[in-house]
């Protein structure tokens, strides 16, 4: 069998630049702007997706929301203070698989 990950993150108005070293990719974010990150797991049956930033449960609020049951996350108007390491594991009954994201904030 093969193994393929795709990843995708858009940044509305801005150049977006992505890095991908080993499973950890790395993006750079333009303050002010918005993130859309995105785990891209197409599994069946459909996995349960959770977030975590810096280690922790992420936390939604006004700027950052978690969209289509843990696909996107996205965070607008972004600050310094929104950068790190964000993570997303997908499980289901046949297994797990994790994604990490490290987003650098300029501006």
């Amino acid at each position: 069998g093969e193994d393929s990950r795709s990843f995708h993150v858009s940044i509305q108005g801005t150049p977006l630049s992505i890095v991908s070293v080993g499973e950890t990719y790395s993006v750079t974010a333009v303050a002010g702007g918005q993130l859309i990150l995105e785990c891209p797991e197409d599994a069946v049956p459909p996995p349960h997706i959770e977030w975590h930033w810096e280690g922790s449960p992420l936390r939604e609020d006004a700027r950052r929301r978690v969209l289509a049951e843990g696909r996107f996350l996205q965070i607008r108007a972004v600050g310094a203070a929104d950068g790190g390491e964000y993570s997303c594991r997908a499980t289901n009954a046949l297994g797990d698989t994790s994604l990490r994201v490290q987003v650098e904030v300029h501006g």
